[in-house]
């Protein structure tokens, strides 16, 4: 428990205790019976490079070698669990939607794999405990396997952990009963060395993005390639020579700066003795990038929020994609400049920080350029700065984004939309909105809406998801109301077959226009149509914009005085405003904001 919270910062929750408590003995027990007291094991081993524990890694030799097996183990304390047949490797347990452990398994051992240094020589195994689960569950467990790669992981119940049977019957079935005890040498150059992510591993990501033509690089975004790669190769010579090297990459939405990130990862990756990590602090965004750069990137590319990950070398380069983001409590913090970053910049030999400060949206958040640059002078760090003009989303239209800067300012005063190229207007109910965004889903475009976060929060993270966003309105033809979900809450494995895609990927995957966006999983992601809803909490009056923080829902934020709440009410609502490439609706809740849009903007003919 002390080394846990010493390795963690808390202590373990009350339910994981409960899990060791019935987990551990049942497989100490096992392991005894099988004939395998000798071998070494690891409880809650982490895997390198990443915060996911493995329940059990169990080390020893095979006769007449000198090298180490490890031998995965996913302890599960299941009776039951239930699944679609048209989906066998997505399982039903309690109330939540898993993966089946098997298939766990093997990523786990595939991680492994990847990560652990060739000169170990290590073999990787795997095998599912299921302590509890009698031949019911266990063998429509196995079946769903039996012709997939996962088979090559066996799932033992308890029939099979009987103690009273031959002890070498039971090694065999946990895929171990050709190991004995390794030599306390070879287990600690284990535990010892710094696992990093292997050539082959890096060579395969760099390919699969490499390989994709979403990330081309011009213009300015040449120019900041260009002067990371400077910085990355002063490593090592004389120009770099003690020195942490920073470069800051600063842009508004659409610049590119998502691209520059992903695709310098790929560079980084094929550089001789590379171990780069690609870091974002919205995981929504994380695991978009994860998706991006191909499944081996896993571990390679973090969410990045309260400290660096481990793994990193002096040789290391850090990308952080949307630095703003990160975890830095400005009016909190016991020194000048945020923890986090200097920790992070101190771990690497070149640090890469894109940076947006109007995107800062939670007063936990944020740092900016200048507070960089005294940090920098003032630990003699060498510091470069980028800046990104040019607009790769809305259509290229530097008109619209200036638009929508000025309208989401303090003083929010823009002229009429005067048109061009760029598809902006107002919708004057929010089922205008949705049939808007119907027509182009229908047409084959991405669109989605998106509103700031004034309706509570209450589905469960399992479909059917609740109509939580609720609007009412009257016209001519009396009362209306409209009503939506948000987006799903789940991180994972949710209903794809009900059109509801996990949070990470509403912004981009099927069924997502069903569903209503937050800031959290709209904001470093993008759409070819945004409709965007203003609640409550931002309002039009004749002296300005004016802040109600009692009309949100985000317990982050409700709570703040009502001018601070204001400067991340307005920078939400630019992000939200900002995601649609091609074309952009607005709609207001309140009356007297939908009066002052409709001054400024051409009302939606209705037409895709």
């Amino acid at each position: 428990m002390r080394r846990f919270t010493a390795l963690h910062g808390d202590p373990p929750g009350e339910a994981e205790r409960l899990s060791w408590q019935r987990s551990w003995p049942a497989l100490v027990d096992a392991l005894v019976a099988a004939g395998l007291s000798d071998l070494h094991l690891l409880l809650e081993y982490h895997l390198p490079g990443t915060g996911e524990r493995v329940d059990a890694l169990l080390l020893g030799c095979r006769p007449g070698t000198s090298a180490l097996t490890a031998v995965v183990m996913e302890l599960k304390q299941w009776t039951r669990a239930s699944w679609d047949a048209s989906r066998p490797l997505s399982l039903d347990v309690g109330d939540r939607q898993v993966k089946h452990p098997a298939r766990q398994v093997g990523g786990y051992v595939h991680y492994l794999d990847n990560w652990v240094s060739d000169s170990l020589g290590l073999t990787v195994r795997g095998a599912v405990v299921l302590h509890n689960a009698g031949p019911d569950l266990v063998g429509p467990l196995r079946e769903a396997v039996a012709r997939g790669a996962s088979a090559a992981y066996p799932i033992v119940g308890r029939e099979d952990l009987v103690t009273s049977q031959p002890p070498r019957s039971i090694a065999t079935r946990l895929d171990c009963a050709d190991l004995e005890f390794a030599p306390a040498p070879l287990v600690e150059t284990f535990l010892r060395t710094r696992h990093r992510p292997k050539p082959a591993l890096l060579s395969r990501v760099a390919d699969h993005i490499n390989g994709s033509d979403r990330f081309p690089l011009i213009g300015d975004q040449d120019t900041a390639r260009l002067e990371i790669l400077d910085a990355v190769d002063a490593v090592g010579d004389e120009r770099g020579k003690h020195r942490r090297r920073i470069v800051v990459v600063t842009g508004g939405p659409g610049t590119g700066k998502t691209a520059i990130a992903l695709r310098m990862f790929a560079d980084l990756a094929r550089k001789q003795g590379a171990n780069p990590r690609l870091l974002c602090p919205s995981a929504a965004l994380s695991q978009q990038l994860t998706r991006a750069a191909g499944d081996g990137a896993k571990g390679m590319i973090k969410t990045f929020t309260s400290g660096p990950p481990t793994g990193l070398t002096d040789d290391s380069v850090a990308l952080v994609d949307e630095v703003h983001r990160a975890h830095t409590y400005p009016g909190r913090r016991r020194s000048e400049f945020p923890v986090v970053i200097e920790q992070l910049i101190s771990r690497c030999a070149v640090t890469v920080l894109f940076l947006d400060e109007r995107q800062v949206v939670r007063p936990t958040e944020g740092t900016t350029l200048e507070e960089l640059r005294r940090m920098a002078a003032r630990h003699g760090h060498e510091l470069a700065h980028i800046d990104l003009t040019t607009q790769f989303r809305c259509n290229g239209s530097q008109v619209y984004l200036r638009w929508i800067d000025a309208l989401f300012s303090h003083a929010g005063t823009p002229r009429p939309w005067a048109g061009g190229e760029y598809d902006l207007a107002l919708a004057e109910t929010p089922r205008q909105l949705e049939g808007w965004t119907a027509a182009h889903i229908h047409a084959g475009r991405g669109a989605r809406i998106a509103a700031g976060f004034c309706w509570p929060w209450k589905s469960p993270e399992r479909p059917p998801l609740l109509p939580e966003v609720s609007i009412g309105w009257k016209d001519a033809e009396g009362e209306h109301r409209w009503e939506r979900p948000w987006n799903s809450r789940a991180n994972h494995v949710t209903g794809d077959d009900l059109g509801v895609p996990p949070r990470a990927f509403w912004a981009t995957d099927t069924g997502g226009h069903q569903q209503v966006g937050c800031i959290y999983t709209a904001q470093g992601l993008e759409y070819d149509y945004g409709a965007v809803i203003l609640g409550d909490d931002l309002v039009r009056t004749s002296s300005g914009w004016r802040a109600h923080p009692e009309k949100s829902h985000d317990e982050a934020l409700r709570h703040l005085p009502a001018q601070e709440y204001l400067t991340y009410a307005l920078n939400t609502y630019r992000v939200l405003a900002t995601r649609g490439t091609r074309g952009t609706r607005l709609y207001s809740t309140d009356p007297g904001t939908q009066r002052y849009l409709r001054s400024l903007l051409p009302t939606d003919p209705a037409r895709p």
